[in-house]
């Protein structure tokens, strides 16, 4: 659901203090990012923006990013932000994004929740703001039916998780150890076999036998499913009200402080899109996978977008309480340093907003900058 680079974390360090962060990962399918500047109208009259020429947006082409594919391809960002271009730049990786974000190569992205927790970490809570939500759920235990018909069945399978310490990862793992079973982190060895998959392997690894299932988010497990697998968990059952962060909006701390009418204009923009999504269902969907076929060259095809589509939340509130149990996972599990979390969000634009639209504030779950 929340991106996925190659290398995971270390695997020879034997103690949590020593454990690296998290990996930069949370729902995509590679390193590799690029240039997708759309070519959007600018009506007449319009003025820029803060000034600006342009601001720069950066997101993966996944349906988990639904609000980025659908505002981009509605033209709400563009509209949003008035002479000042709206440039996008498309993603396959956590660590690409924040690595951009750091450079000054976007200014704001989309992007999923162990990233976050990453790049505000490791720079000692300098480099960004989430300011946003964008989506929940969207992530489920799919498996093979003739190998596990019941959950108790996964003890002793092999099941396929994106990448060592991503968010997937790290639910799976606390899931493993609420059950009373023990898995090695690092190594995946235990009562179950978790075996590190990149995302856009997974459905070939299903389909060879060399792993019974996976832990996913979406569309890699609705793939799944065409290829003859059984949804067995839908992650969103384990959370209160079926919610839980997949996707949030983060910005660069330089930019936010420099330009807060162009990151409002960008918030704007998100939470008039995520209410047309959430009007308009069927239509959002084809926006989306109109835009997924131009950043990828393929649309998703119907039995694969539309559970997929159906799993995903459309969200402004970023589900904040979600983001520190999720790390509390990660930590539990010995992947993560207990990280310092407060400060990583500043929602003070988002719900001058969403006051402005007459709607309830979202909450910070008291991890916000002061």
């Amino acid at each position: 659901m929340p991106a996925i680079r190659s290398t995971a974390l270390r695997r020879g360090l034997a103690v949590a203090a020593a454990l690296p962060l998290l990996t930069l990962a949370a729902c995509g399918y590679g390193s590799n990012a690029k240039d997708d500047s759309a070519d959007q109208k600018i009506a007449a009259g319009a003025q820029k923006t803060d000034g600006l020429d342009s601001v720069k947006i950066g997101y993966f082409g996944n349906v988990t990013h639904a609000t980025a594919l659908v505002g981009v391809q509605k033209g709400f960002f563009q509209k949003s932000l008035g002479a000042t271009k709206a440039k996008y730049q498309v993603f396959n990786a956590g660590p690409s994004e924040i690595e951009a974000l750091n450079s000054g190569s976007i200014d704001i992205g989309w992007i999923g929740p162990s990233p976050a927790i990453n790049g505000y970490t490791k720079s000692d809570g300098k480099n960004l703001r989430i300011i946003a939500g964008s989506a929940s759920g969207g992530v489920k235990l799919v498996v093979n039916p003739a190998k596990i018909k019941s959950l108790k069945d996964v003890k002793g399978k092999k099941i396929a998780t994106p990448q060592l310490g991503n968010t997937q990862d790290v639910a799976f793992l606390n899931w493993i150890a609420e059950q009373g079973w023990k898995v090695d982190a690092q190594s995946g060895k235990g009562d179950v076999s978790v075996v590190r998959t990149d995302n856009k392997v997974t459905p070939d690894a299903y389909k060879s036998g060399s792993v019974d299932g996976a832990w996913v988010p979406e569309p890699t497990a609705s793939k799944l499913v065409a290829e003859g697998a059984k949804v067995l968990l839908d992650e969103s059952a384990l959370w209160p009200d079926k919610k839980f962060v997949i996707t949030n909006v983060i910005v660069s701390q330089k930019f936010l402080k420099a330009h807060p009418k162009a990151v409002e204009a960008v918030l704007k923009a998100s939470v008039e899109t995520n209410k047309w999504i959430n009007a308009n269902p069927d239509q959002a969907k084809e926006a989306a996978n109109r835009q997924l076929a131009v950043d990828s060259g393929k649309a998703l095809p119907a039995d694969v977008l539309d559970p997929a589509w159906k799993s995903i939340r459309i969200t402004d509130d970023p589900l904040a309480a979600t983001l520190n149990t999720e790390a509390g996972h990660a930590v539990k599990a010995g992947l993560l340093q207990q990280p310092k979390l407060d400060g990583i969000y500043d929602l003070s634009l988002l719900n001058k907003v969403l006051k402005a639209e007459g709607r309830p504030t979202v909450s910070d779950a008291g991890l916000g900058a002061r």
